[in-house]
């Protein structure tokens, strides 16, 4: 096992838990719980300085430990499980929309010249037009689902947006389902767009330069962490 694959062993191991410990948390409906899916989720998000022994990254991670435990016994670490889920979505919904304006290339059309071993305006015209509506769909997909995450936490009960604020939501919606949709079904969908995208590619642009989904998947990954981290410059 290369390095490589060792550093990343971590944050998708983070990754994978936040949702999990998050929706245990909606469920639990205590601060301490909680406080646990936030810390995961400061790790994650500070988890390449951290790993690159940063001291800011340390101090960052020290201080919203220490916050985050003060407040542990409170109902605030509930109500600030309400934001990632909209905002979370949302940034990726900029990044998609972002990567359409010139000078810029779209971020799909990038990943499958990379793929392809050529520059983005070296696509065939076909592929270059469809990796760009490609883009476009992505955005309108995490778009749309951060809205629907946001309206569900403005509706949710007891602890969403409206109901901490003292007001009856016109329409309401439990908790636990509002964390059953932000936390686990949300990628369901992703996944689902993914795989179907990948069929409905497969079938208008049969040569291409994988064999099928598992190395669709391995050659992406193959692209390196230099790569992925340009990709969002």
């Amino acid at each position: 096992m290369n390095s490589a694959v060792l550093r990343a062993v971590p944050p998708i191991a983070l990754a994978v838990a936040y949702p999990l410990l998050a929706h245990w948390a909606t469920h639990d409906g205590g601060g301490v719980s909680a406080t646990i899916a936030l810390l995961d989720l400061v790790a994650l998000c500070l988890i390449a300085p951290l790993m690159q022994g940063k001291a800011w990254a340390w101090a960052a991670t020290a201080g919203c430990v220490a916050g985050l435990a003060w407040l542990a016994q409170t109902h605030y670490p509930q109500m600030l499980l309400l934001a990632p889920p909209m905002l979370f979505v949302g940034f990726v919904a900029w990044m998609f929309w972002r990567s359409l304006r010139p000078p810029r290339e779209p971020l799909i059309t990038r990943i499958v010249a990379a793929m392809e071993r050529c520059e983005p305006s070296q696509l065939p015209p076909p592929l270059y037009r469809y990796s760009r509506g490609l883009t476009a769909g992505w955005a309108y997909v995490m778009a749309a689902l951060a809205l629907a995450n946001g309206v569900l936490a403005m509706i949710a009960v007891p602890d969403g947006v409206l109901a901490r604020l003292g007001h009856t939501p016109p329409v309401a919606i439990g908790q636990e389902e509002w964390s059953l949709f932000a936390n686990l079904l949300n990628y369901g969908i992703v996944g689902g767009f993914f795989v179907g995208e990948y069929a409905l590619r497969r079938w208008l642009f049969p040569h291409r330069p994988y064999r099928h989904f598992f190395d669709f998947l391995r050659q992406m990954a193959a692209l390196g962490p230099r790569f992925w981290r340009g990709l969002f410059d």
